[in-house]
């Protein structure tokens, strides 16, 4: 029996696992960080719960005699990537990354691209983020502060919380930590999200600019499409870089072949 363990919490896992628990000869554990209430749950066995660090993660590894290990987590979760790079190498149990492909910007778009939060939340403190011809398009007559559509996660709004000139619709799954700061409107939403609605909160709320990150995937790409049809800039936080030497792939097809051992 082959023992699989994913790092989940992501559609593509939820997908890699549906492929993987249709096989003989493969135990399938998908592993929750728990941070989401009320998480769309993987096929098969579950297990929720941190790990401890990477050296509990390690821990689990031998314990549960874990053969190959995929980490399919958020592209943003850097601090569980870098555990599973370590307790790889402390174990000796393969691992493989899933990420799906991260957005692209095309013609008409007015993409800013930086490195971290903090570095987004300085270009709004600035006012210097890109603009285009319908910049204002969506703002209300006589409206010159930044009405922001913030879709950075909850744990990010005290990055952006207070800073002057700025306004912000911050979604998220789940609610922040009480207090919400003021000049923050919290939306409690969960995606996919359709074209059609991304453009109608952008108009109700007179949003001027998009401040996201480089998640990639169909499920909340709407949100770009329709910054792009209104003339709103998008200031785009790249993804974290991978730790050193860890293998990548962006398909559920090649992380299937790869963890039922035929890639």
């Amino acid at each position: 029996m082959r023992r699989v363990l994913i790092l989940g919490g992501t559609a593509e896992a939820r997908a890699l696992a549906a492929e993987l628990d249709a096989r003989p000869g493969l135990r399938v554990v998908s592993s929750l960080a728990g941070r989401v209430s009320n998480p769309r749950l993987p096929v098969g066995e579950v297990r929720e719960g941190g790990f401890g660090g990477a050296g509990g993660l390690a821990a689990y590894l031998a314990e549960e005699r874990i053969d190959v290990l995929v980490d399919a987590t958020h592209p943003f979760a850097q601090r569980m990537t870098a555990s599973a790079a370590t307790a790889s190498s402390d174990t000796g149990v393969p691992l493989l990354v899933l990420r799906r492909p991260g957005w692209q910007e095309g013609p008409g778009d007015a993409w800013h691209r930086v490195p971290s939060l903090h570095a987004a939340a300085d270009l709004l403190a600035t006012g210097a983020w890109p603009t285009t011809t319908a910049s204002t398009a969506a703002s209300a007559p006589g409206v010159a502060e930044a009405r922001v559509f913030l879709t950075t996660g909850r744990r990010s709004l005290p990055v952006f919380a207070g800073l002057p000139g700025v306004w912000l619709l911050a979604r998220s799954v789940d609610p922040p930590e009480p207090p919400v700061p003021p000049r923050v409107h919290v939306l409690l939403a969960r995606g996919p999200y359709t074209l059609e609605g991304e453009r109608a909160l952008i108009r109700e709320h007179h949003l001027n600019v998009l401040v996201t990150k480089d998640s990639g995937g169909q499920l909340t790409a709407a949100k770009l499409t329709a910054a792009r049809e209104l003339g709103l800039p998008v200031i785009m936080v790249d993804r974290p870089p991978l730790p050193p030497g860890v293998r990548l792939v962006d398909t559920v097809a090649a992380a299937t072949a790869w963890a039922a051992g035929q890639g």
